[in-house]
């Protein structure tokens, strides 16, 4: 969504024959060149062309959508990373960003090379020098989303993926990409298998890199910082990054990582000889971290509730292969809604409340928001609406539905309370 392409996942019936150029379905064999339909929403490929409007925000549109932002209470901010998600999201009147996934930007093929090369270091030395060539594209990164969304809040989320997700697994890959940039091809093969892990999304991934290797951390701060400070002295208006580590689970965790930020923080102040406000947060995705919301209030400013994963841990279920079997579910009435699409309002759901109610205890300003797709789901927004939570984040295509959503969540939530 992201992107503004469609995609279905989990569609386990499909056989592809990469070499041939062909895929098989239903036994029907689809040639490359043939025209497909996708429908991302619905979970649907279709044989041909279908059909097709464009989309129009007409006269009629601002209208609505003025009347849904004079009655909503939720804020609506987008998941955005680059340029073009960041000019989409504020012209459907995004109010900031809620999820920029640093990852996103690793993978440029301008700086690729370097983080191989910081991944394939054996030292700390090493992997500084590698990321001393990262870090000038990551700066400009974050000077251009800065400027883009001008005084709005920005959430950065630190990188969370495995690092094996970096460097091709297959010989024949590996050797090319071993031809084509110099690095050592044995060495990569090496490291491949050292980074293998038989569950990668609950292995050293989120802050886990974080608290291995620091450096990794202390350069994207550095570079978020130091674009705000660029940004702040040629438009003369400071943005606010908000810092947002990923995967925590326990406090010592969220109070390593808070002391990394400030000192990196104080660092590039003393050297700019200027300062800019920041906040540290945290995105909640584990059981763990909900439960004991309290511990990580002490040290975390804002909750962003990473709603995908959250669902994933709770449920014990990975989203890439639900698609196997959840049909199966909602068909015999175990499930009434995908709930990657829809929350899970009284597993998922309970954990946010008491993740929302014990970080208010501590922290009564404490900012809270979901960053998963439920942020563009009505239903999921109603929910937030109830449980408290200040925004909510999705899709840049996604957020005029969001927008609305959230006005009818409040006019529903207004008519309950005048009811009572």
């Amino acid at each position: 969504r992201g992107m503004g392409r469609p995609c279905v996942s989990g569609a386990g019936e499909i056989r592809i024959d990469e070499k041939a150029g062909t895929f098989t379905v239903r036994g029907r064999t689809f040639k490359a060149g043939e025209v497909i339909t996708i429908d991302g929403s619905r979970g649907e490929v279709m044989d041909g062309a279908v059909r097709m409007i464009e989309p129009e925000l007409t006269g009629d549109f601002q209208t609505l959508m003025g009347w849904a932002d004079g009655l909503r209470r939720l804020k609506v901010r987008a998941n955005a990373e680059t340029p073009l998600d960041a000019r989409t999201a504020r012209g459907f009147g995004a109010e900031g960003i809620g999820l920029c996934r640093t990852e996103h930007m690793f993978f440029d093929e301008e700086r690729i090379q370097a983080v191989r090369e910081m991944i394939l270091a054996d030292n700390e030395s090493g992997r500084r020098a590698a990321l001393a060539r990262i870090a000038p594209f990551q700066k400009a990164d974050f000077v251009e989303l800065f400027t883009i969304m001008a005084a709005l809040p920005v959430t950065v989320r630190l990188l969370d993926p495995p690092l094996h997700e970096f460097i091709p697994h297959g010989d024949a890959e590996i050797d090319a990409l071993a031809a084509a940039s110099g690095l050592d091809a044995a060495k990569l093969k090496r490291r491949a298998r050292e980074l293998h892990e038989t569950n990668p999304m609950l292995g050293h991934r989120g802050c886990r890199l974080g608290v291995a290797y620091p450096e990794i951390y202390e350069m994207q701060v550095r570079a978020i910082l130091e674009a705000a400070l660029e940004v702040k002295r040629v438009s003369g208006e400071a943005p606010t990054p908000e810092i947002m580590h990923p995967l925590v689970a326990k406090g010592q965790e969220m109070k390593f990582l808070r002391e990394l930020t400030d000192r990196t923080a104080e660092a590039v102040f003393a050297e700019a000889g200027d300062r800019v406000d920041y906040l540290v947060g945290t995105m909640i995705e584990l059981p763990r971290a909900a439960l004991r919301a309290d511990d990580l209030a002490e040290y975390a400013a804002f909750f962003s509730f990473g709603t995908n994963d959250l669902t994933q841990t709770t449920f014990g279920i990975s989203r890439d292969d639900s698609g196997r079997f959840l049909q199966a579910y909602m068909d015999k009435g175990i499930f009434e809604h995908d709930p990657f699409v829809r929350l899970d309002q009284e597993g998922v759901g309970d954990l946010i409340r008491i993740a929302a109610e014990r970080g208010r205890r501590v922290r009564a300003d404490v900012k809270l928001g979901i960053c998963g797709e439920h942020g563009g789901d009505p239903a999921s927004i109603a929910f937030c609406e109830g449980a408290g939570l200040d925004y909510v984040s999705c899709s840049p295509f996604r957020v005029p539905i969001a927008r609305l959503a959230a006005a009818q969540a409040a006019l529903a939530a207004k008519r309950s309370h005048t009811s009572c």
